[in-house]
């Protein structure tokens, strides 16, 4: 009889990753340890490296499978909006609906962030910051153009405040310890941002 917890490489990867973005949800990523992680999932440190060739590598792991889950997330609540202004909403919910899902990951890219070394995983995370701040722009000229915001938009300056909007939420959901009250706040700040960035009636 297959014995169940012979996976192959992939799925312990995948398992990992799983364990590492819940245990950020629950405790301070810096201080995760590669024997919390292996405790978490049931195995050995032993088995966990067989796997990963050191704890770095399981940091670029995850960022890696955030930023693409992320990412594709985005881009279907983009691709299935009618206008520039609903993709701009749509995006903005749909992240914080993968927050919620994940309520680990604000923590795990903030820690890494903070690193003062340069890592791999730092590296994704500023590239994955400068993907989505793309998006954003993209969107907001896009909106622009189709007449739906207004001529003169500072697109630089909004698409700070789009992304001051996340983080702002984000981190007063986890000062509260409630990660879920986003979705409830989140319309509400947003509808907000678009009366700052809509075109109004009497502009040509």
């Amino acid at each position: 009889m297959t014995r169940k917890h012979n996976l192959t490489s992939a799925a312990r990867k995948e398992q990992t990753v799983q364990a590492v973005i819940e245990l950020c949800g629950q405790e301070e990523p810096a201080t995760l340890t590669t024997n919390d992680i292996a405790k978490k999932m049931g195995v050995t440190q032993g088995a966990l490296f067989r796997h990963f060739s050191s704890k770095n590598s399981i940091w670029e792991a995850v960022v890696k499978w955030v930023a693409k889950r992320l990412m594709q997330r985005l881009d279907a609540a983009v691709a299935q909006a009618s206008s520039p202004s609903a993709a701009l909403g749509a995006m903005f919910m749909a992240h914080m609906d993968f927050i919620v899902e994940h309520p680990g990951v604000p923590r795990l890219l903030l820690g890494q962030l903070q690193k003062a070394k340069p890592t791999p995983a730092q590296r994704m995370v500023n590239t994955l910051l400068f993907l989505y701040r793309q998006r954003v722009e993209q969107l907001l000229m896009e909106g622009v153009e189709a007449g739906q915001l207004r001529a003169e938009l500072n697109i630089e300056a909004a698409a700070t405040q789009y992304i001051g909007m996340v983080q702002g939420l984000v981190i007063q959901s986890l000062l509260k310890r409630d990660v879920p009250v986003i979705i409830d706040q989140a319309p509400a700040v947003f509808e907000l941002y678009c009366r700052g960035i809509s075109k109004t009636e009497n502009e040509s």
